[in-house]
């Protein structure tokens, strides 16, 4: 309990207690905070109420406090097509446009854009400052528009997007053919073959194709399977080459290599499976599912151009 008697005691000029005492000599102290302590906590008091006002803060019914802070950046009229210097009230969105405009009317970057602009494809690999320009814009560039599909390293998604990190390109790797594909979009197509081919030929047709790639062992029904390939039933080399290879005019597959775009045949285990992911396509074709938009219209020459270097050296370049 506390004791009446030992607090009454306290002397002048010692370290006050708040006045209470336990089994006579146990005391709680009521020392002052330091000083240096009480003028920080009073500067961000102060601090919390500039923030208030110079920031958006407080909800006030439907609305907020809009603060008093401001942003300048220059936009583009869609009608006149001139840039006029505006200022809008401070928030991330009006801070983003401020940071955009900002990077674009850099000198430095202006500069390189004009250069990497009027310079030709083999110029640009050729020199070490304009690739590391385009490896910087070209990322960002990547990331805003293609990633989403392609992933943000290129990697695709086997089945539904390709990998450009590799060397297979449907419609070929060289820069001019990826610029033309960005420009123009693709869509890939391969026609049904389930009601043209029994079961029984679907599956030699399969078990042909995996021959081409070493998934397989020639046998007899590769044989079979290989007459219907070259043959006016299946008729498969019209697309995909005598020689399997593909045609990359036509986005077609090449069949001989261990690239798989569409079925997923490394990841099956057994032959039976392998030629199962085979079939499903075989049977059912590609139609609406391998689809890639136009990029004109959306994006601005110089962008597609950097695109087109960019996404050519990712890895599989030609």
């Amino acid at each position: 309990m506390s004791d009446p008697k030992q607090n009454a005691q306290q002397k002048p000029g010692a370290v006050q207690t708040t006045g209470h005492a336990w089994d006579g000599d146990l005391q709680e102290y009521s020392n002052p905070l330091p000083r240096w302590w009480l003028w920080c906590f009073y500067g961000t008091v102060l601090f919390s109420v500039l923030y208030w006002i110079y920031y958006p803060s407080w909800p006030v019914g439907e609305s907020w406090l809009k603060g008093v802070g401001t942003v300048n950046y220059t936009v583009t009229d869609k009608k006149t097509n001139q840039v006029q210097e505006q200022e809008y009230r401070w928030n991330t969105r009006s801070l983003l446009a401020a940071d955009l405009t900002e990077a674009a009317n850099n000198e430095q970057r202006k500069a390189m854009l004009a250069k990497v602009k009027a310079a030709g494809y083999d110029q640009i690999v050729k020199d070490p400052k304009m690739m590391e320009f385009v490896r910087s814009v070209g990322k960002g560039l990547f990331g805003d528009n293609c990633a989403a599909c392609h992933g943000r390293g290129g990697q695709g998604v086997v089945g539904m997007y390709p990998n450009l990190t590799d060397n297979d390109w449907l419609w070929g790797g060289g820069m001019d053919r990826i610029h033309e594909t960005l420009v123009q979009g693709r869509k890939g197509f391969m026609p049904a073959f389930g009601a043209a081919l029994k079961p029984e030929q679907l599956d030699d047709v399969a078990e042909y194709v995996l021959t081409l790639s070493n998934e397989a062992k020639p046998g007899e029904a590769a044989d079979r399977g290989k007459e219907i390939f070259h043959g006016p039933v299946g008729g498969c080399y019209y697309c995909h080459g005598a020689d399997g290879k593909g045609i990359p005019s036509q986005g077609a597959a090449n069949l001989t290599d261990k690239i798989w775009a569409i079925a997923d045949v490394p990841a099956q285990k057994t032959l039976q499976d392998k030629k199962a992911v085979l079939k499903t396509f075989i049977t059912n074709g590609v139609n609406n599912t391998r689809i890639m938009p136009a990029w004109k219209g959306r994006l601005n020459d110089d962008d597609i151009k950097l695109l087109a270097v960019y996404v050519h050296q990712l890895g599989g370049a030609q």
